[in-house]
């Protein structure tokens, strides 16, 4: 199924947001078990005032991309990875599980039923997919729903940070944190976001482009950058925080490690971070991570006095080597070694 109108977007000039496309896929589970589900025109759901989504937050999502490469074939990029975290979710919250290949087979359909909207290669711009899971099932006493429902939507964007691959600005916060331990801080919940939107924009209004989130208890070692990993180059090394259960284990820095260490011969250090370590000599680049972020380079860095700029506040040679190799791979500029691109 194909998109039936031309969509009216003007794909060099997107933003970060939200466009409306033709098409979306839904399917309910109730009595236990899921329907077979339906592509569906895009449109609003009836939800219930007592709907477990609503009064306790339980939900989970992901974000996928699909992009054109130059020869007008569309991709997805290892989507399997997105529907294995997406089950480890769902069974953090109590939800029922979404079948893997189910999901890989949904986001693929949504993507090929809504292709017009598939930015174009020069654009620089891509389809955001959102698979997503609710308790849509009316509850009253704190406990999981019993009806649940599944959708995927997309919307073309353009960059998540507007500058593009230009560095950005970070205050290292010591007043909020983006999760604790034994919380859901590596599960990808609806409700881990909310508690962000504070930060981020105290942190605008003070001329910043985004917050480093310390760590819950000895508010020292870095956890994420806003909804990105983190990623340091530390005495030619790529150093970034361990996932200590209050980290999402992001499938865009799984990849970029991989090819830090298999293309460009650098050492990999998962470990505990300090802030500290961000302002001496040795650290020399910093950027980060994600389906939204790609790979950000990061220029300045302040915490109460201390303020750092790197390489002259542009990409460090490092990260735009990453940058490239992970791009490039993603629109098949590049060959792909890992096997990570799916071509639709």
């Amino acid at each position: 199924m194909q998109a039936t109108k031309k969509p009216q977007i003007d794909f060099d000039n997107l933003k970060f947001d939200f466009y409306q496309t033709e098409w979306m896929f839904l399917s309910n589970f109730r009595d236990g078990k899921w329907d077979e589900g339906e592509l569906v025109p895009f449109n609003s759901i009836e939800l219930s005032p007592a709907a477990c989504i609503l009064n306790y937050g339980q939900g989970i999502f992901e974000g996928m991309k699909a992009l054109q490469a130059k020869d007008g074939r569309i991709t997805l990029f290892r989507p399997m990875k997105n529907a294995e975290r997406f089950e480890k979710s769902a069974i953090r919250l109590v939800m029922p599980p979404y079948d893997k290949q189910r999901f890989v087979k949904e986001v693929k359909e949504v993507t090929l039923a809504n292709n017009e909207f598939v930015p174009p290669y020069e654009s620089g711009g891509s389809l955001y997919l959102r698979p997503l899971l609710i308790g849509s099932g009316p509850v009253l006493g704190i406990a999981p729903a019993k009806e649940y429902t599944f959708i995927v939507f997309c919307s073309p964007v353009g960059p998540y940070f507007p500058k593009g691959f230009k560095t950005i600005s970070l205050l290292i916060s010591d007043k909020y944190t983006r999760a604790s331990p034994g919380g859901t801080g590596s599960t990808k919940t609806c409700s881990n976001y909310s508690r962000t939107m504070r930060p981020a924009l105290e942190g605008k209004m003070q001329g910043y482009d985004q917050i480093i989130y310390l760590d819950a208890i000895y508010k020292k070692y870095i956890t994420e950058v806003g909804a990105a990993n983190f990623c340091a180059i530390i005495d030619g090394n790529l150093v970034t925080p361990r996932f200590d259960g209050t980290i999402l284990e992001g499938i865009t820095l799984d990849s970029v490690l991989t090819l830090a260490k298999h293309n460009l011969g650098i050492e990999i250090e998962q470990r505990d971070l300090s802030y500290e370590e961000l302002f001496t000599d040795e650290c020399t680049e910093l950027f980060c991570t994600g389906t939204a972020a790609v790979i950000t380079p990061i220029g300045t860095v302040s915490y109460e006095t201390k303020k750092k700029i790197y390489n002259n506040n542009t990409p460090g040679p490092i990260t735009k080597k990453l940058y490239d190799l992970l791009t490039g791979i993603q629109k098949l500029d590049l060959p792909d070694d890992f096997g990570w691109t799916t071509i639709l």
